[in-house]
Order: C-alpha cells, then sequence, then structure tokens
C-alpha cells in the first residue's frame, strides 16, 4: 500500500484558557468539520476523531461526527481515534460504522481501542477490574459481526444472539478494523495474532524505544499464519509545522503545555510540562513534531527506517490553538511535507 498520511483530533476544549481563547463545542465541532475539508481537499489521506466522554472534550459520538464529515469530503479516508470497545455494544459499534461507511462511499474504519481515559467506565456500568476481558470478548465479537450478515454468540458481557441480523452491511466488504494501544506490549501481540493492523499512539517515548513493539507486532502475526503484507502499522502523535524551526517550537509551547494540564487522564496527575521536556520531545530523535517541513520530513522518514510503517497520523489542533493556526499546518502539511515523504517511500 501506498504511505498514507493524515490528521486526528479529539475535539478538546480549553475551559480555563491558559494557552488560547475558550470556545464551546458548537464551535469546536465546526473546526474539526472545516479541517476535515481542508485535508480532504489538500489531498491527506485519512482524518480520525477521538471518543471521549468528559466536559472538556466536544467528542463523545464520534460516529455522528464522522458521518457529518463524510457528507462534506469525498476521498479522505474516516476513522476512529479510538473507540472505545470496552464500554461500547459492538453490535452498536459495527452499525453506525457500516453507517458512516454507505454515507461516506467505504471510507470509513475503526481503531478500536481499551482507553487511556477510563470515564466512560463508571458511565456505562462496566468494572475496571474487567478492562482487558471486556476489551478481548468484544473485539472478537465486532470481528465476527464483520465477516458475516447474520451472527450467533455468546460471551460474558451482552447478550447471547441467535443468528442474528446484523444491519446494515457497510459498501466495503469489510470495515477495517485497527487495534489502537499506546504502547502495551499485550494489546501489540494480540493485533498481531488476530491479523489486524496496529495504531500506534506515541506522544512522550523516543520511538527507539517503541521499535521493539514492531517486531514484536509482525513476529506475533507470522506466528499466527499471517502474510507479511497485511500486518500494517500506523504511528500518531502531536505535530505542528512552520516555515522557521524556531517560530514553530516558540508557538505551540503554550497550547502544547496547556493541552496537558488540562486535559491529563482523570486517574493521573495533572502534568505540567517544562520547556526543557518539550523541547526534548521534540528533537529530532524524540515523540513529537515540531518544526520546518524540512524536520517533519526527516522526522518521519526516521521514523519510517525505525518502525517501517504505512500510515502517519498528527494530531494539531490542540490547547486552543487558534483555527487559522490549524488551517495553516494542513496546508504546509499537505503542500510541503507530504509530497516529499510519499516520493521518498514510494517512488
Amino acid at each position: 500500500m501506498a504511505f498514507e498520511l493524515g490528521l486526528y483530533t479529539f475535539g478538546d476544549l480549553m475551559p480555563n484558557a491558559p494557552a488560547g481563547k475558550a470556545v464551546g463545542a458548537r464551535q469546536r465541532i465546526a473546526e474539526i468539520l472545516e479541517a476535515a475539508k481542508l485535508a480532504d481537499a489538500a489531498g491527506l489521506d485519512v482524518f480520525a476523531v477521538g471518543e471521549h466522554h468528559r466536559l472538556d472534550m466536544a467528542v463523545s459520538a464520534t460516529t455522528v461526527v464522522l458521518a457529518a464529515i463524510a457528507a462534506v469530503t469525498e476521498r479522505v479516508r474516516l476513522a476512529s481515534a479510538v473507540t472505545i470497545l470496552s464500554t461500547a455494544d459492538p453490535v452498536v459499534v459495527f452499525e453506525e460504522f457500516a453507517t458512516v461507511d454507505l454515507i461516506s462511499g467505504g471510507r470509513a474504519e475503526i481503531i478500536a481501542g481499551r482507553g487511556i481515559f477510563t470515564e466512560s467506565f463508571p458511565l456505562f456500568g462496566y468494572d475496571l477490574g474487567d478492562y482487558d476481558d471486556l476489551f478481548a470478548e468484544k473485539l472478537a465479537l465486532l470481528i465476527k459481526l464483520n465477516a458475516a450478515e447474520r451472527v450467533t454468540w455468546q460471551g460474558r458481557f451482552r447478550p447471547p444472539l441467535q443468528d442474528a441480523p446484523i444491519p446494515p452491511r457497510p459498501a466495503q466488504s469489510r470495515l477495517p478494523i485497527w487495534v489502537g494501544t499506546g504502547g502495551t506490549q499485550n494489546s501489540v501481540a494480540r493485533a498481531g495474532a488476530l491479523g489486524l493492523p496496529l495504531a500506534l499512539a506515541n506522544i512522550s517515548v523516543p520511538p527507539a524505544k517503541l521499535a521493539p513493539l514492531a517486531e514484536l507486532y509482525r513476529r506475533s502475526g507470522l506466528q499466527a499464519g499471517h502474510a507479511a503484507d497485511t500486518l500494517k502499522i500506523s504511528i500518531a502523535t502531536h505535530m505542528h509545522i512552520k516555515e522557521n524551526s524556531q517560530d514553530a517550537l516558540n508557538s505551540f509551547y503554550p497550547y502544547y503545555a496547556g493541552y496537558f494540564l488540562t486535559h491529563t487522564p482523570s486517574q493521573y496527575r495533572a502534568q505540567e510540562i517544562a520547556r526543557a521536556d518539550y523541547e526534548e520531545r521534540a528533537a529530532p530523535h524524540g515523540a513529537i513534531f515540531v518544526g520546518s517541513p524540512q524536520q517533519i520530513i526527516d522526522k518521519i522518514l526516521y521514523e519510517r527506517e525505525l518502525f517501517g510503517h504505512q500510515r502517519f497520523l498528527a494530531q494539531i489542533d490542540i490547547g486552543g490553538l487558534p483555527f487559522a493556526e490549524v488551517a495553516r499546518v494542513i496546508e504546509l502539511f499537505a503542500t510541503k511535507v507530504a509530497p516529499v515523504v510519499r516520493g521518498a517511500v514510494d517512488g
């Protein structure tokens, strides 16, 4: 497959606006739709939308937002980032994504994860003690729903299905289902064993330290009998681009630091990101992508050598960054970075 470049968003809100101007959920969702339209028009490959159940995030109903995007775009693939499958009903997940697939003409994908933000567990009546068992069972059911229009199934966490029809069927013969993880070895090995593509998010760890996970994924897949060319990897991280590298570092820092201060998962303490730590993450071999177009190109290609991945996704609209800045990053990514990266990888 050709190397794919895209964007993802969580729709974060800045209630206290430490770094930028606070906006409401209505404006935030409108900006997400506009960003997706820009990405589509600019020729980017993927636009993904997260799921969170918090008052400081605008998107909880991911498929509703993706359907709205589907109606105003033509070619960009539409994914979740991620669907918290552990606290969802796989039947509902499949039917909603199949509907998005029909609306979009075959562009929907599911990135299924356990979720580092755990607010959905008490909200929907699930026990965090079942964290991994829930995900394993529901992922197995989702795969089965994707494979047949009538399903018989029984498990621990939902009522059984007896020759149940699962409508509608998607426009694609099967929906692409990715396993999303922040680097948990069990999740990586599970994706490989199931032969599902792996979506690896990394916002803080030096990429070289995570490279062994790509080896684990491919080894697990090959040992389970899956063909090497079906074992795809996506890498996701934060990104900011300006023509000048120092301008990029200076302008993005307050939004980046403000995002972590406000949006840390509830089970952790709020993170204060010092400037030195931020610059270490943004360094040539660090986790996040901040700099000039050439620096972003070099870093994508550096990670390509480490992971051999087929897709790169960037979160660019964090911490109250003004939409004009978001739009400019999309333009630079699509016009200055994407052609060079595709030429180097695919050419």
